[in-house]
């Protein structure tokens, strides 16, 4: 039985997966908004109460934002708690590398778990063919699904509003060798 260390199953998958690009920091002043935001671009706003909404700009000034969304709708800067641009994602180059990846990862299966018994019924270059040929075209629909949502940016995060005496309450997940649970806290 021939087989493929895993170290080299995962440094090709690490080969494959895109590198995470730097991405810019979001603005913390509305006066800088207007330095990455131009009107016709597609945004979505987050207000102070949760609500978002996204459509096109349409004006800008230093007090506020006018977006396109079923018709104009204004946002004054102290009701806008984010700020992110939309942008839409290329369908092919995302079908194309779903493809890649799927093709890949089929095609490495066969070579890396087959062994002289199972080549009685195909060879492994045949079953690597097949096995490429199907995980590509699922790669390819899942890339697809991908590019249909567009990319978002963050640009603009207003600053935090100064807090009072407020409640709070902290849930973090416990895991142990012997006990699997949530930790909770409450501060006043």
């Amino acid at each position: 039985m021939r087989s493929i260390p895993v170290r080299a199953l995962v440094l090709v998958a690490l080969v494959l997966l895109p590198a995470p690009c730097a991405a810019q920091e979001p603005v913390r002043s509305f006066d800088e908004l207007s330095t990455r935001l131009k009107p016709g671009d597609s945004i979505a706003v987050r207000g102070a109460s949760g609500l978002e909404v996204s459509g096109t700009l349409r004006d800008m000034s230093a007090s506020s934002l006018t977006i396109d969304h079923a018709g104009l709708r204004v946002f004054e800067a102290d009701d806008i708690r984010e700020v992110t641009m939309e942008k839409p994602r290329s369908k092919g180059k995302w079908a194309g590398l779903g493809f890649i990846a799927g093709a890949a990862i089929g095609a490495a299966l066969p070579l890396a778990t087959m062994d002289d018994a199972d080549t009685i019924v195909m060879s492994r270059g045949a079953a690597a063919l097949v096995m490429g040929g199907l995980l590509g075209g699922v790669g390819a629909v899942a890339g697809l699904a991908v590019a249909g949502t567009p990319a978002r940016t963050l640009v603009y995060r207003a600053p935090a509003p100064p807090r009072g005496r407020q409640a709070q309450v902290y849930v973090a997940p416990v895991v142990t060798r012997r006990a699997k649970g949530v930790a909770l806290s409450f501060a006043f």
